[in-house]
Protein backbone atom coordinates (compact mmCIF):
# COMPACT_ATOMS: atom_id res chain seq x y z
CA UNK A 1 0.00 0.00 0.00
CA UNK A 2 1.44 3.17 -1.07
CA UNK A 3 1.68 6.41 0.94
CA UNK A 4 -1.30 8.15 -0.53
CA UNK A 5 -3.11 4.73 0.29
CA UNK A 6 -2.54 5.00 3.50
CA UNK A 7 -3.13 8.17 4.11
CA UNK A 8 -6.64 8.06 2.56
CA UNK A 9 -7.21 4.59 4.89
CA UNK A 10 -6.07 6.67 7.76
CA UNK A 11 -8.43 9.54 7.47
CA UNK A 12 -11.70 7.04 6.64
CA UNK A 13 -10.78 5.28 9.71
CA UNK A 14 -10.76 8.95 11.59
CA UNK A 15 -14.10 9.63 9.60
CA UNK A 16 -15.39 6.46 11.42
CA UNK A 17 -13.98 7.34 14.63
CA UNK A 18 -16.40 10.58 14.08
CA UNK A 19 -19.39 8.07 13.47
CA UNK A 20 -18.34 6.79 17.08
CA UNK A 21 -19.76 3.22 17.86
CA UNK A 22 -23.33 1.72 16.12
CA UNK A 23 -25.93 2.65 18.52
CA UNK A 24 -29.68 3.58 17.64
CA UNK A 25 -30.02 6.76 15.67
CA UNK A 26 -33.02 8.13 17.71
CA UNK A 27 -31.00 7.45 20.93
CA UNK A 28 -29.44 9.87 23.44
CA UNK A 29 -28.51 13.41 21.91
CA UNK A 30 -25.70 13.65 20.11
CA UNK A 31 -23.39 16.69 20.54
CA UNK A 32 -21.16 18.05 17.52
CA UNK A 33 -19.23 21.11 16.84
CA UNK A 34 -19.10 22.35 13.52
CA UNK A 35 -16.08 23.81 11.83
CA UNK A 36 -16.83 27.08 13.21
CA UNK A 37 -16.79 26.53 16.65
CA UNK A 38 -20.86 25.82 16.57
CA UNK A 39 -22.36 23.49 18.65
CA UNK A 40 -25.06 21.43 18.09
CA UNK A 41 -27.08 19.02 19.71
CA UNK A 42 -29.38 16.95 18.22
CA UNK A 43 -32.14 14.51 19.12
CA UNK A 44 -33.78 12.44 16.22
CA UNK A 45 -33.25 13.01 12.24
CA UNK A 46 -33.90 16.16 11.19
CA UNK A 47 -37.16 16.53 9.34
CA UNK A 48 -36.46 19.29 7.22
CA UNK A 49 -33.13 19.83 5.63
CA UNK A 50 -31.54 22.96 3.96
CA UNK A 51 -28.38 22.58 1.72
CA UNK A 52 -26.35 25.49 0.93
CA UNK A 53 -23.46 23.69 -1.14
CA UNK A 54 -23.96 20.46 -3.89
CA UNK A 55 -21.76 18.40 -2.58
CA UNK A 56 -23.85 18.20 0.64
CA UNK A 57 -26.72 18.04 -1.27
CA UNK A 58 -25.38 14.51 -2.65
CA UNK A 59 -23.94 13.08 0.58
CA UNK A 60 -27.57 13.92 1.75
CA UNK A 61 -29.25 12.13 -0.83
CA UNK A 62 -26.45 9.20 -0.91
CA UNK A 63 -26.89 8.99 2.86
CA UNK A 64 -30.83 8.12 2.06
CA UNK A 65 -31.75 11.40 3.30
CA UNK A 66 -33.40 13.07 0.17
CA UNK A 67 -37.03 12.90 1.65
CA UNK A 68 -35.77 15.37 4.27
CA UNK A 69 -34.21 17.65 1.63
CA UNK A 70 -36.62 20.51 1.00
CA UNK A 71 -34.50 23.23 0.15
CA UNK A 72 -31.04 23.78 -2.30
CA UNK A 73 -29.01 26.29 -3.95
CA UNK A 74 -29.61 26.52 -7.68
CA UNK A 75 -26.69 24.51 -8.54
CA UNK A 76 -28.05 21.47 -6.74
CA UNK A 77 -28.79 19.37 -9.68
CA UNK A 78 -26.98 15.98 -8.27
CA UNK A 79 -28.77 13.30 -7.87
CA UNK A 80 -31.80 14.50 -10.53
CA UNK A 81 -34.41 14.44 -7.80
CA UNK A 82 -32.80 16.95 -6.43
CA UNK A 83 -33.83 19.44 -9.08
CA UNK A 84 -37.00 19.68 -7.62
CA UNK A 85 -36.16 20.94 -4.47
CA UNK A 86 -36.83 24.35 -3.78
CA UNK A 87 -34.21 26.75 -4.93
CA UNK A 88 -32.90 29.22 -1.71
CA UNK A 89 -30.67 31.39 -4.30
CA UNK A 90 -26.83 30.25 -4.44
CA UNK A 91 -23.17 29.84 -3.30
CA UNK A 92 -22.80 33.88 -2.28
CA UNK A 93 -26.51 34.65 -2.14
CA UNK A 94 -28.87 32.56 -0.31
CA UNK A 95 -32.22 34.28 0.59
CA UNK A 96 -32.67 34.05 4.20
CA UNK A 97 -36.43 34.51 3.53
CA UNK A 98 -36.92 31.78 1.65
CA UNK A 99 -34.76 29.44 3.90
CA UNK A 100 -37.18 30.76 6.99
CA UNK A 101 -40.20 29.93 5.00
CA UNK A 102 -39.15 26.48 4.76
CA UNK A 103 -39.24 26.30 8.40
CA UNK A 104 -35.85 24.10 8.32
CA UNK A 105 -34.62 21.82 11.64
CA UNK A 106 -31.61 21.59 10.30
CA UNK A 107 -29.56 24.07 7.83
CA UNK A 108 -26.00 22.29 6.84
CA UNK A 109 -23.71 25.56 5.38
CA UNK A 110 -19.73 25.71 4.39
CA UNK A 111 -17.62 28.36 5.00
CA UNK A 112 -18.08 29.26 0.96
CA UNK A 113 -21.29 31.03 2.37
CA UNK A 114 -21.56 34.57 3.08
CA UNK A 115 -21.24 35.12 6.82
CA UNK A 116 -23.42 37.43 6.95
CA UNK A 117 -26.66 35.23 5.94
CA UNK A 118 -25.23 32.42 8.33
CA UNK A 119 -25.23 34.75 11.42
CA UNK A 120 -28.95 36.40 10.51
CA UNK A 121 -29.78 32.24 10.24
CA UNK A 122 -28.57 32.03 13.75
CA UNK A 123 -29.77 35.13 15.63
CA UNK A 124 -33.23 33.72 14.32
CA UNK A 125 -32.51 30.87 16.19
CA UNK A 126 -32.73 28.95 12.79
CA UNK A 127 -30.36 25.59 13.36
CA UNK A 128 -26.52 25.92 11.22
CA UNK A 129 -24.01 23.65 10.62
CA UNK A 130 -21.12 24.97 9.31
CA UNK A 131 -18.84 22.52 7.60
CA UNK A 132 -15.04 23.78 6.29
CA UNK A 133 -14.88 21.36 2.92
CA UNK A 134 -11.78 20.68 1.83
CA UNK A 135 -9.79 20.72 -1.14
CA UNK A 136 -8.39 16.75 -1.75
CA UNK A 137 -9.80 13.26 -2.03
CA UNK A 138 -9.60 13.09 1.73
CA UNK A 139 -11.79 15.92 2.81
CA UNK A 140 -14.49 13.42 1.28
CA UNK A 141 -14.68 10.77 4.09
CA UNK A 142 -14.63 13.81 7.48
CA UNK A 143 -17.33 15.73 5.65
CA UNK A 144 -19.79 12.66 4.82
CA UNK A 145 -19.06 11.43 8.69
CA UNK A 146 -19.90 14.61 9.67
CA UNK A 147 -23.59 14.97 8.22
CA UNK A 148 -23.72 11.34 9.04
CA UNK A 149 -23.49 12.22 12.67
CA UNK A 150 -25.59 15.34 12.54
CA UNK A 151 -28.45 13.32 10.79
CA UNK A 152 -28.00 10.23 13.09
CA UNK A 153 -27.68 8.20 10.03
CA UNK A 154 -23.83 6.76 11.07
CA UNK A 155 -24.83 3.64 9.66
CA UNK A 156 -25.47 4.85 6.37
CA UNK A 157 -22.52 6.96 6.39
CA UNK A 158 -20.25 3.50 7.39
CA UNK A 159 -21.88 2.01 4.45
CA UNK A 160 -21.07 4.42 2.45
CA UNK A 161 -17.67 5.17 3.24
CA UNK A 162 -16.52 1.42 2.91
CA UNK A 163 -17.92 2.01 -0.74
CA UNK A 164 -16.23 4.82 -1.14
CA UNK A 165 -13.26 2.98 0.14
CA UNK A 166 -13.58 -0.02 -2.16
CA UNK A 167 -14.18 2.58 -5.14
CA UNK A 168 -10.69 4.11 -3.81
CA UNK A 169 -8.78 0.95 -3.88
CA UNK A 170 -9.88 -0.93 -6.91
CA UNK A 171 -9.00 2.50 -8.89
CA UNK A 172 -5.56 2.83 -6.86
CA UNK A 173 -4.52 -0.88 -7.50
CA UNK A 174 -5.22 -0.69 -10.91
CA UNK A 175 -3.16 2.62 -11.25
CA UNK A 176 -0.10 0.17 -9.60
CA UNK A 177 0.01 -2.17 -12.04
CA UNK A 178 0.55 0.30 -14.62
CA UNK A 179 3.66 0.13 -16.25
CA UNK A 180 3.89 3.67 -17.39
CA UNK A 181 3.64 6.64 -15.90
CA UNK A 182 1.90 8.95 -18.63
CA UNK A 183 2.10 12.03 -19.29
CA UNK A 184 -1.26 14.21 -19.09
CA UNK A 185 -2.93 17.96 -19.97
CA UNK A 186 -5.98 18.19 -18.06
CA UNK A 187 -8.26 21.24 -19.83
CA UNK A 188 -10.73 22.29 -17.96
CA UNK A 189 -13.27 24.03 -20.21
CA UNK A 190 -11.94 22.92 -23.88
CA UNK A 191 -10.79 26.33 -24.56
CA UNK A 192 -8.21 28.52 -23.92
CA UNK A 193 -5.78 26.20 -22.32
CA UNK A 194 -6.93 26.53 -18.87
CA UNK A 195 -5.29 23.80 -16.57
CA UNK A 196 -4.57 22.76 -13.45
CA UNK A 197 -1.41 23.51 -11.66
CA UNK A 198 0.13 21.32 -8.87
CA UNK A 199 -2.08 23.68 -5.86
CA UNK A 200 -5.19 21.70 -7.41
CA UNK A 201 -6.72 19.00 -6.33
CA UNK A 202 -7.42 17.72 -9.71
CA UNK A 203 -3.15 18.02 -9.88
CA UNK A 204 -3.51 15.10 -6.80
CA UNK A 205 -6.26 13.03 -8.92
CA UNK A 206 -3.59 12.68 -11.65
CA UNK A 207 -0.82 12.11 -9.45
CA UNK A 208 -2.87 9.48 -7.78
CA UNK A 209 -3.96 8.00 -10.67
CA UNK A 210 -0.47 7.43 -11.60
CA UNK A 211 -0.25 10.01 -14.41
CA UNK A 212 2.12 12.92 -14.19
CA UNK A 213 0.61 16.64 -14.79
CA UNK A 214 2.20 18.46 -17.34
CA UNK A 215 1.21 21.62 -15.59
CA UNK A 216 2.63 20.51 -12.28
CA UNK A 217 5.11 22.99 -12.33
CA UNK A 218 2.78 25.45 -12.05
CA UNK A 219 2.05 27.03 -8.78
CA UNK A 220 -1.50 28.13 -8.87
CA UNK A 221 -4.48 25.94 -8.70
CA UNK A 222 -5.64 26.88 -11.42
CA UNK A 223 -3.72 28.81 -14.92
CA UNK A 224 -3.71 29.64 -18.99
CA UNK A 225 -1.35 27.47 -20.39
CA UNK A 226 0.65 28.05 -23.51
CA UNK A 227 -0.08 26.84 -26.79
CA UNK A 228 3.62 26.82 -27.67
CA UNK A 229 4.84 25.02 -23.96
CA UNK A 230 2.07 22.60 -24.32
CA UNK A 231 3.48 21.66 -27.70
CA UNK A 232 7.32 21.49 -26.12
CA UNK A 233 5.53 19.21 -23.14
CA UNK A 234 3.68 16.91 -25.61
CA UNK A 235 1.42 14.70 -23.61
CA UNK A 236 0.43 11.76 -23.94
CA UNK A 237 -3.11 12.01 -22.79
CA UNK A 238 -5.45 15.34 -23.23
CA UNK A 239 -8.20 15.07 -20.63
CA UNK A 240 -11.05 17.64 -21.33
CA UNK A 241 -13.45 18.50 -18.26
CA UNK A 242 -17.15 19.03 -20.32
CA UNK A 243 -20.28 19.07 -18.76
CA UNK A 244 -22.10 16.69 -21.26
CA UNK A 245 -20.27 14.14 -24.08
CA UNK A 246 -21.63 17.23 -26.52
CA UNK A 247 -19.69 20.01 -25.33
CA UNK A 248 -16.91 17.47 -24.55
CA UNK A 249 -17.38 16.60 -28.71
CA UNK A 250 -17.48 20.79 -29.26
CA UNK A 251 -14.56 21.30 -26.84
CA UNK A 252 -12.08 18.37 -28.52
CA UNK A 253 -13.17 19.95 -31.86
CA UNK A 254 -11.83 23.47 -30.64
CA UNK A 255 -8.92 21.94 -28.74
CA UNK A 256 -7.55 20.45 -31.87
CA UNK A 257 -8.02 23.05 -34.18
CA UNK A 258 -5.72 25.27 -32.47
CA UNK A 259 -2.17 26.13 -34.44
CA UNK A 260 -0.10 23.13 -33.44
CA UNK A 261 -2.05 21.06 -31.08
CA UNK A 262 -3.06 18.89 -34.15
CA UNK A 263 0.64 17.36 -33.96
CA UNK A 264 0.31 16.17 -30.38
CA UNK A 265 1.30 12.75 -29.39
CA UNK A 266 -2.67 12.51 -27.38
CA UNK A 267 -3.64 13.72 -30.57
CA UNK A 268 -2.32 11.60 -33.04
CA UNK A 269 -2.90 8.73 -31.48
CA UNK A 270 -6.43 9.78 -30.49
CA UNK A 271 -6.39 9.99 -26.64
CA UNK A 272 -8.50 12.84 -25.87
CA UNK A 273 -10.64 11.86 -23.32
CA UNK A 274 -13.64 13.12 -21.51
CA UNK A 275 -13.86 13.81 -18.12
CA UNK A 276 -17.62 14.71 -16.37
CA UNK A 277 -16.89 17.76 -15.24
CA UNK A 278 -20.06 17.60 -13.16
CA UNK A 279 -18.55 14.39 -11.30
CA UNK A 280 -14.28 15.82 -11.27
CA UNK A 281 -15.46 19.59 -9.78
CA UNK A 282 -17.68 18.69 -6.28
CA UNK A 283 -15.67 17.37 -3.43
CA UNK A 284 -18.29 14.88 -2.51
CA UNK A 285 -19.14 11.26 -3.21
CA UNK A 286 -18.73 11.05 -6.80
CA UNK A 287 -15.18 12.44 -6.87
CA UNK A 288 -14.19 9.06 -6.00
CA UNK A 289 -15.81 7.88 -9.64
CA UNK A 290 -13.97 10.63 -10.97
CA UNK A 291 -10.78 8.95 -9.57
CA UNK A 292 -11.62 5.80 -10.90
CA UNK A 293 -12.53 6.85 -14.37
CA UNK A 294 -9.00 8.74 -14.79
CA UNK A 295 -7.59 5.81 -13.85
CA UNK A 296 -9.14 3.90 -16.48
CA UNK A 297 -8.62 6.54 -19.23
CA UNK A 298 -4.95 7.74 -18.41
CA UNK A 299 -4.12 3.92 -18.55
CA UNK A 300 -5.98 2.49 -21.34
Amino acid sequence: MNRRMRLLAALGAAALGILGPGRAQTGRPATVADDAGGTFTLGETPRRIVSLAPNITEILFALGLGDRVVGVTRYCDFPPEARAREKIGGFIDPSVEKIRALAPDLVIAYRGNPWEVLNRLKALRTPVFILDIGQRLEAVPETIAKIGKITRREDEARALLASLDRTYRKAAAAAGRAVSRPRVFLSLSGKDLMTAGRASYLHDLIERAGGANVAAAVPKPWAAYSRERLVRDDPDVVVIMAPSAADFAAGRARFEAQPGLAALRAVRAGRVRFLDENTASRIGPRLYAAFAELVRIIHE
